[in-house]
């Protein structure tokens, strides 16, 4: 049996990648990086990743930023500092953002980072995305992981099938334990990451697709970050119970603390909904949605299978049906259609408004 020894958290230093372009979930990420997309009302996508480490005892981190980072260094600068917001005790979190130096360029740019003196007791580097979506896993000392729900089911498995053995199983323990998947979760010792930066690949820049790849030759990479699978993991918190726990108080998710008052509802219908703090309801119909922060929806307002970011205004009678909305838009009249030219997009058959637009009354979406 693999025997896996455990790290004292005072020897890790946890490295978050923020990310590029973003693609994949655009137009969410025109004006914002990937980690900075909201999710579940009031939380971003980067407070997913800082919690776990936090709660697992991490308090030394960098976010690697490169792409759109204003939005994701004020949320940052907010939540997680020492005067203010969460407190780290002998912890830290500095953000590296990407700048032209006479030295090494790309991810080797950050060596000095962990030639720093209040750095040289750390011995393993986390490296995490700064956009998924889990809690921490739980792991015996013989690496059988005891509580997590995977996506693949049943046929899909056979996909993450290997030969076990390879990872130093017995035959009997790599039968009962075929499968690998990769969670873009990276451990390295820090002597390691640091010899393949300088020397075995001094021309990879991108963790995910090149020096991880090449540091084990055979690989499988994917990036799952669409606008589908975000609007159904949003969706998804709101069933009872939810697929994903956001109220464990024994490891919370932190966020900025934004001092808003209690939401307001008035004589409205709310099913199946997470309704966010600093919100304004009035004599309206939310079902299977998510209301994001300083929201307010008028009288008449119908909502279903919706993903709302926050900061929004839909007046009198407007009726919604599986859209994500990024913020500040005021919506009203009809919706249906395909008209990215007027202030949204369609993605896998979901409406997308793209933040600051208006929609004007009978506007067909």
């Amino acid at each position: 049996m693999l025997e896996t020894p455990r790290a004292d958290p005072k020897s890790v230093a946890l490295i978050i990648l923020g990310g590029g372009i973003g693609t994949s979930l655009f137009p969410l990420t025109s004006r914002r990086a990937k980690p900075a997309v909201p999710i579940g009302g009031c939380y971003r996508l980067i407070d997913i990743p800082m919690s776990n480490c936090i709660n697992s005892g991490i308090r030394k981190i960098f976010i690697l930023m490169q792409f759109n980072s204003f939005s994701l260094n004020r949320h940052l600068s907010w939540t997680y500092n020492f005067d203010n917001g969460v407190s780290f005790g002998d912890g830290f979190v500095e953000v590296l953002a990407t700048t032209q130096t006479p030295g090494e360029a790309g991810k080797r740019q950050f060596i000095w980072v962990f030639e720093d003196a209040k750095n040289k007791n750390v011995e393993n580097i986390l490296i995490l995305s700064g956009d998924h979506l889990y809690r921490t896993l739980k792991i015996s000392s013989t690496g059988r992981i005891i509580q997590f729900a995977g996506k693949p089911k049943g046929n899909e498995l056979k996909a993450v099938q290997v030969d076990s053995t390879l990872l130093g199983l017995s035959k009997q323990d790599a039968v009962n334990l075929p499968y690998i998947a990769l969670m873009g979760v990276y451990v390295f010792k820090s002597d390691v990451l640091l010899k393949l930066l300088r020397r075995s690949y001094p021309s990879c820049n991108d963790f995910s697709s090149e020096i991880i790849p090449s540091a084990v030759a055979e690989h499988n990479v994917q990036d799952i970050g669409t606008i589908k699978s975000f609007f159904d993991t949003n969706l998804a918190l709101t069933e009872q119970p939810p697929k994903f726990e956001l109220y464990d108080p024994q490891t919370p998710f932190y966020t900025s603390p934004r001092f808003l008052p209690p939401s307001k509802v008035d004589k409205c219908r709310i099913v199946d909904a997470i309704i966010s703090h600093g919100c304004f309801l009035q004599e309206c119909s939310i079902e299977h949605s998510i209301v994001g922060v300083r929201l307010r929806l008028d009288y008449g307002v119908e909502f279903k299978d919706t993903v709302m970011m926050g900061a929004d205004y839909y007046k009198n009678e407007a009726e919604i049906a599986s859209l994500l909305a990024q913020g500040k838009v005021p919506i009203g009249g009809v919706q249906e259609a395909d008209r990215p030219e007027e202030g949204f997009y369609i993605r896998s058959g979901i409406t997308v408004i793209l933040k600051n637009a208006t929609i004007k009354d009978g506007t067909v979406v």
